[in-house]
């Protein structure tokens, strides 16, 4: 596994980014130290393939039972790609919702009750969008084994929305490895660890 060299090129790259004395605003309202653009990773060929075949090496551990990789729309579209070609499975993936001409499909490429479905995403922060996709999927018929991303925040929300959907979650990179990482690399000060430490044990309480 590559999870240092991953870590410190996305930093590096400006991938993701850490400033914890002038805070981001997310979509949502949330103020975070922390801002995360994986969609740029397909820019980079090396950092890609790390990637892929670690997350290919993760989905062969945590879901050996595994016969179809799926894709969330969109970002999670390429590396499903990537991973599906390394552990020479089929793929498919998961709009947000139906197309409103032709079949109207939501899902795109072929499976059957019988498959067991892994589902990639890039990001989970609270994990709405990969479950609504789960859902989704399980209401074409597909059995959904699991859940894996590239990064997660590992937020509370994400914890307790997991556990309520019943649905195994097997990230790549989170958070809590993140910052430590960081913070033994000697880039963030201690008063700088705390504070993205604080943010990540109540982000909606973080000012």
């Amino acid at each position: 596994m590559h999870q240092d060299q991953i870590i410190s090129q996305l930093i590096q790259e400006k991938i993701i980014s850490i400033s914890p004395d002038k805070p981001f605003t997310y979509a949502s309202g949330m103020l975070s130290p922390i801002y995360t653009d994986l969609r740029l990773m397909v820019s980079y060929p090396d950092l890609r393939d790390m990637i892929a075949s670690d997350l290919a090496n993760l989905i062969a551990k945590e879901f050996p039972e595994a016969t179809i990789i799926g894709g969330v729309a969109t970002a999670g579209i390429p590396h499903a790609a990537l991973v599906a070609e390394k552990l020479h499975l089929p793929m498919i993936y998961v709009r947000p919702k139906p197309k409103d001409h032709g079949k109207g499909r939501q899902i795109e490429g072929r499976f059957s009750s019988s498959d067991k479905i892994v589902l990639i995403d890039d990001l989970i922060t609270t994990g709405g969008s990969v479950l609504n996709a789960v859902k989704a999927t399980e209401k074409d018929g597909g059995n959904v084994i699991g859940v894996s991303s590239i990064f997660t925040y590992y937020l509370p929300d994400a914890k307790e929305n997991f556990a309520k959907a019943n649905v195994k979650y097997a990230p790549l990179l989170s958070y809590p490895e993140l910052l430590k990482k960081e913070n033994e690399s000697g880039h963030i000060t201690r008063e700088q660890y705390q504070t993205l430490k604080t943010w990540h044990e109540d982000p909606w309480a973080w000012k």
